[in-house]
């Protein structure tokens, strides 16, 4: 099968830069590292293109004899110049590539951070605006206090690894070429526990709950995470242990419901106070205020009431509280009742004026359709 061309394989144009292709090769060699994909036959090949491209690539008497003649200016099976070493420094660049992988350093011991842990803390529309600090339990896994996170009994102490002498790393050749990869026996520790502790059983660390006081701020909303440094789990031979973050969801409202940092409520208005004008109640997160209504409001019709929203929690303006106008219809109604409505619905027919708006502006729309269709 023919050969993929280079440039294509590490993805930049021919004019490319000795730097754009470093690049260009670290961000594949991290993706299609078979570390990374284990049992993956076409990372493996990919990654395998990719160590190819880049040596040629990035030497630049390998890269002229490339532009000219192709693969056949490197292939020795075709004549060329073969693979040399005058190019790149391979224990280096994977050294580089790969250090965030398998902890960066050559030879020592490493110590592992802490994993991060997520926890969902349900509060109310109430707590999720005003702020509230709330007491949360949280399962974790803490340095084992027998041994004190070494995992070793006490009374003993990890030792060096013998298949990479404590370095935590190995090399493996790959046919010309030779990489470091994680030691298998430590995990990339550099030690082994032949003593194991019993409390922890050789882990160095043990399941615990921990109890946390959270002060959540006003004004914050679902989705939002308050970080505590240092409260996930511990970390192994020493490491760091992890954050915890804590993850804000708030629940429904039974009257209010939340628009950014405004808030949003439904409010019944009797029919005599919308067509007379009057004074209703409506509630805020602070209490009551007073809303006055205009003679002839509509249904739909909102008005806001400054200030009585929510504070957003980076910062800027308080939230308004807007209040929408539901006009209802009596019902249940006496026959004296259905006496004055039948005797106010003649008025108002009788008195040749425009008493609804709405309905009127809807005939006008009615009209105009109807005028301008063809039967």
């Amino acid at each position: 099968m023919a050969k993929r061309d280079y440039y294509e394989i590490l993805e930049v144009s021919q004019n490319a830069s000795e730097g754009d292709i470093k690049k260009a090769y670290r961000r594949l060699a991290m993706k299609y590292h078979p570390d990374r994909n284990p049992g993956d036959e076409d990372a493996e090949t990919r990654f395998k293109e990719a160590k190819e491209a880049y040596e040629v690539l990035s030497d630049a008497q390998k890269r002229s004899a490339y532009d000219q003649f192709g693969h056949a200016g490197v292939d020795p099976s075709q004549g060329g110049g073969g693979f040399g070493r005058g190019g790149a420094d391979f224990s280096d660049i994977f050294s580089d590539v790969f250090g965030d992988i398998f902890g960066g350093g050559r030879g020592g011991s490493r110590a592992f951070r802490g994993a991060d842990l997520r926890y969902r803390m349900d509060i109310t529309l109430e707590e999720a605006v005003q702020g509230v600090e709330r007491e949360i339990k949280i399962p974790t896994q803490v340095a084992c206090d027998a041994c004190q996170g070494s995992g070793a009994a006490p009374g003993s102490q990890p030792e060096k690894c013998p298949t990479c002498q404590g370095h935590g790393e190995v090399r493996v050749q790959q046919g010309f070429f030779s990489i470091q990869q994680s030691c298998p026996r430590c995990s990339g520790s550099g030690q082994v526990v032949s003593d194991p502790c019993k409390r922890c059983r050789g882990n160095g660390t043990v399941a615990d709950e921990k109890t946390l006081d959270v002060r959540v701020p006003a004004g914050v909303d679902t989705g939002d995470r308050i970080r505590l440094t240092g409260e996930g789990e511990a970390g192994e031979q020493g490491g760091p242990p992890g954050d915890l973050y804590v993850e804000m969801a708030v629940k429904s409202h039974p009257i209010f419901t939340r628009d950014g940092a405004d808030l949003r409520c439904e409010i019944p208005v009797s029919m005599t106070t919308a067509a007379l004008g009057g004074e209703i109640e409506v509630p805020t997160l602070d209490g009551r205020v007073t809303l006055q209504v205009p003679a002839g409001t509509q249904s739909g019709k909102v008005f806001r009431v400054r200030g009585k929203g929510a504070k957003p929690v980076r910062g800027g303006a308080q939230g308004d509280m807007l209040v929408r106008a539901n006009v209802e219809t009596p019902v249940n109604l006496t026959a004296r009742q259905k006496e004055l409505l039948d005797e106010l619905a003649d008025t108002l027919e009788k008195g040749g004026e425009h008493h609804n708006p709405r309905g009127s502006s809807w005939l006008d729309s009615v009209r105009s359709f109807f005028e301008g269709m063809k039967f």
